[in-house]
């Protein structure tokens, strides 16, 4: 019931102005920053590994916008998922289309990351191909359901669950269909290996490499971050990497975290910190989240 309550808010923001749903998004996430102790505590910790030049202030205020940030994401999501196609485009800044338009056509993999406006990037890739996602199943039928169906509304797009494994998606991409991936989030060692990300050893997915070889795929990223001032967002596609894959494994795998570890310091209170992205410690080490 709370569930569904809470998706009725989200349909009624949506038909407000954007600048009054980021503002009410702002302070949800003050009052998230001060009720949820245990996500602050992540947050925190995750800051204090990656950010060590910060004091204790500084991380604190990081930690707080970051939780505004990840507010009004929550907010937000009501104009991708009920909002008109021109609604949705109006607000979205594009840079570097061409590396994008240049690789369809051709096996294609989007490499993104769990930043705040990670949906808003899909939904602009939805509206101008037909292409291919992954999802992690969900505790709550209703709400699984209504993330897949919104995440499709656009386009003929193709969502498989993390648990169906990559071979719908190597299919998918030998159709040539888009795959808008992401690979930063601690899935335990099983498919991935220990690379470094800010100075610590992370459990990092190793499936990019081995995707791109079985497919001959091009690597494109693609990063989606919330404007100042309320100006909407901007989608940048970044160009092709070259001389990927290569015979290392542990180097093209430490090549993504690299990636991601730059665009984490252009905006930091972006990034999703709510994520014990340190989980899985190498063998004989201590967790942090102790």
């Amino acid at each position: 019931m709370m569930v569904r309550f809470g998706i009725f808010l989200l349909w009624l923001l949506h038909f407000l102005p954007y600048r009054l749903q980021a503002w009410i998004g702002n302070v949800l996430g003050t009052l998230l920053y001060l009720f949820s102790a245990r996500r602050r505590r992540v947050a925190s910790i995750n800051l204090r590994l990656c950010f060590p030049e910060l004091n204790e202030a500084q991380r604190s205020q990081l930690v707080r916008q970051n939780f505004i940030a990840f507010a009004r994401s929550i907010v937000e999501r009501g104009i991708l998922w009920w909002s008109s196609r021109e609604r949705i485009q109006k607000l979205i800044r594009v840079e570097g289309v061409e590396h994008f338009q240049n690789a369809l056509g051709n096996p294609l993999i989007l490499l993104t990351a769990h930043f705040v406006a990670l949906d808003v990037g899909g939904s602009w890739i939805t509206q101008h191909t037909d292409g291919v996602s992954v999802y992690s199943k969900q505790k709550n039928t209703y709400m699984q359901n209504l993330v897949l169906q919104k995440r499709a509304r656009f386009g003929k797009q193709f969502l498989y669950s993390r648990q169906a494994g990559m071979r719908p998606v190597i299919k998918s991409l030998r159709e040539c269909r888009p795959f808008y991936y992401f690979t930063d989030q601690d899935w335990t060692t099983k498919d991935g290996v220990f690379v470094p990300f800010f100075g610590i050893p992370a459990a990092t997915l190793a499936t990019l490499p081995r995707l791109v070889t079985m497919t001959n795929a091009k690597v494109v990223p693609c990063i989606t971050r919330v404007l100042p001032e309320y100006k909407g967002y901007e989608v940048r596609f970044y160009p092709a990497w070259e001389n990927y894959p290569t015979h290392d494994l542990i180097a093209d795998t430490r090549r993504i975290n690299e990636f991601i570890e730059q665009r984490v310091r252009e905006m930091p209170e972006q990034y999703f910190w709510l994520h014990r992205r340190f989980k899985t410690r190498p063998e004989g080490e201590e967790s942090f989240y102790k």
